[in-house]
């Protein structure tokens, strides 16, 4: 006797349930297509996504899918950046640099701030990171007016406290003292009595991009939007910038992978004011007092001769245009012409800085890249290892540096020109963090930072061909599964 196939009846609430289901990943994936400023790998991935996951994959396109900062943020740095006075500098300088050869990557970065190329500038490359610290820190006591500082991660180790110690100092002899320390990284920080302390002396304190309640942070915008940029100035002339977190070398958050190798560059003259800039938006953008008059004040000081260095900043983030960083990378790639040196801890190129990598050293540039041989995350280290046979197949020579995680982000071209900052060669610094970088030409200091380069590669391993081969079937298959899904992450 033939049975009868047992036959499920829904309720209406379930079949409205599955209608609502279907219509909203109808509707988050027409959006993930249809979503301007997304490479097609990057549309591809989060189609299959929400057809293979359709609960998970549409909940995480919302919270993940997209570049959303706040609508109130997003006018806001809008409205900073259309208002804000420019400063003073040589806008016909670019035309010059390199007898006009390096032109087009100080003209690119021009269209990002509206910040043209600086002349006149000294700079020095910190010994390390303690002595940075240090330097920074005397900087700090030598204040007589203003102290500005941005901090990325902020930690209550020796280093972090001698620079809270150092801003107190200062408030309390009458300096106008601001911090502004993202709500993330510098999470311990900002709840520890190091916050309370800094506040209650006097010094005008803010968090950057604040998460609060999740729910609503998810509302308004992506969680992991954040201020990633590193710098201090100082009366309005001097600026530090670099890779270094406000933290000792020992990184005790993440002792695993120290020492946390890093460069901070101490900038004085006239770019000292563009950093100013980029403070004084981020600061306005989070709530702080207007303090945008001090952009316009006049320079008036030279520092003779030994100020030759031509520096341009370079601002980046959620709130300007979309492919800024990474154009700026592939374009000083494109201008090598002998020689390409880059040092990244994160490595995880869109087809743009893969492509002008990979070109150069097949028109002859000899182009090195220096990466951590153990990185602090496992997802990128696998997506990272997934771009060498790519690279080393196109002539590049790639290296693992072995004695602390690599946290320069460093490029030198041609021992002339380079480029320096807080942005990594990663998705994620250039799409969602707010960076700061500075192009610079000066073959002297070009000297300087392709010597510190030199050492790194002196404690690194080199990748060759027979490295890559020997990753193995199961290797190159979860490195290629992260690579696929990097578009996502």
């Amino acid at each position: 006797m033939r049975k009868c196939a047992a036959v499920v009846l829904m309720t209406p609430l379930e079949r409205i349930g599955t209608i609502l289901i279907a219509l909203a990943e109808a509707a988050v994936f027409i959006r993930a297509i249809l979503r301007p400023h997304r490479e097609p790998a990057s549309r591809i991935a989060w189609a299959v996504v929400i057809v293979a996951l359709p609960i998970v994959g549409v909940l995480a396109y919302l919270l993940f899918g997209e570049v959303r900062i706040s609508l109130k943020r997003r006018v806001r740095g809008r409205e900073i950046e259309a208002k804000l006075p420019r400063p003073s500098s040589d806008g016909e300088l670019a035309e010059k640099i390199g007898d006009g050869f390096y032109r087009a990557p100080f003209a690119l970065a021009s269209s990002i701030n509206g910040l043209p190329p600086t002349s006149g500038n000294r700079v020095r490359l910190a010994a390390d990171s303690n002595i940075a610290i240090d330097e920074m820190v005397a900087d700090i006591d030598a204040a007589t007016s203003t102290v500005h500082l941005c901090a990325y991660i902020w930690l209550s180790d020796t280093n972090g406290c001698k620079i809270k110690d150092a801003l107190i100092r200062a408030a309390k002899r009458g300096v106008a003292v601001r911090a502004l320390a993202d709500a993330l990284g510098s999470r311990l920080f900002v709840r520890s009595q190091h916050w309370r302390e800094l506040r209650d002396q006097g010094v005008e304190v803010r968090v950057a991009l604040p998460v609060g309640n999740p729910l609503w942070t998810f509302i308004r915008g992506r969680v992991d939007l954040r201020n990633h940029r590193k710098s201090l100035i100082v009366d309005n002339r001097i600026a530090w910038i670099g890779s270094q977190n406000f933290a000792d070398p020992e990184f005790r958050i993440k002792p695993r992978y120290a020492p946390w190798v890093d460069v901070m560059i101490r900038w004085k003259g006239p770019v000292a004011r563009h950093c100013q800039y980029l403070f004084v938006s981020d600061w306005i953008g989070d709530g702080g007092d207007d303090i945008s008059p001090m952009l316009a004040e006049p320079w008036g000081e030279t520092d003779g001769r030994d100020a030759s260095a031509v520096a341009q900043v370079i601002g980046t983030g959620p709130t300007v245009s979309y492919d800024s960083m990474p154009s700026c990378f592939a374009e000083l790639m494109h201008s090598a012409r002998e020689e390409l040196v880059v040092t990244t801890p994160y490595f995880v190129p869109n087809d743009q800085v893969l492509f002008a990598l990979t070109s150069a050293a097949r028109r002859g540039v000899d182009v090195i890249l220096a990466l951590p041989k153990r990185n602090d995350s496992i997802v990128v280290a696998g997506t990272s290892r997934s771009y060498y046979q790519d690279l080393v197949g196109a002539g590049v020579r790639l290296f693992e540096y072995r004695c602390g995680l690599l946290h320069a982000k460093t490029m030198v071209v041609d021992r002339k020109v380079g480029l320096i900052g807080s942005a990594n060669l990663d998705r994620r610094s250039f799409e969602l963090n707010f960076e700061n970088n500075i192009l610079f030409a000066d073959e002297a200091f070009a000297a300087v930072l392709r010597a510190r380069q030199e050492e790194y590669l002196a404690d690194s391993d080199e990748v060759t061909q027979a490295v890559v081969d020997g990753f193995g079937l199961i290797g190159r298959l979860w490195q290629n599964s992260l690579a696929m899904m990097s578009p996502i992450l």
